[in-house]
C-alpha cells in the first residue's frame, strides 16, 4: 500500500503544476482548472484526460525551446 501512495503523490507533484500553470496564464484559481479537467475527463470518458496530457508535453516543449536567459552571453 506504501507504494500506491507514492505513486500518488509523484502524479500529484508532478500533475498539478500543469493544472497551476493554466491557472496563472489565464487568471483563475486553479481549484477551477483541475475540477473542469476532472469533469471533462468523466464526461467525455478520456478525452479530458488525454487533453491534460497534450498540455503537459506542450508545456515541456515550450520551456525546453524557450529558455529564460538572463544575458546575451549565455548563449
Amino acid at each position: 500500500m506504501k507504494s500506491f501512495y507514492q505513486i500518488l503523490y509523484y502524479f500529484q507533484k508532478r500533475g498539478y503544476y500543469v493544472c497551476q500553470r493554466i491557472a496563472d496564464r489565464l487568471g483563475i484559481r486553479a481549484k477551477i482548472v483541475r475540477t473542469s479537467f476532472m469533469y471533462l475527463t468523466f464526461a467525455t470518458l478520456g478525452f479530458g484526460f488525454a487533453l491534460y496530457l497534450f498540455f503537459a508535453f506542450w508545456m515541456r516543449i515550450k520551456d525546453i525551446i524557450y529558455t529564460k536567459r538572463s544575458s546575451v552571453f549565455d548563449l
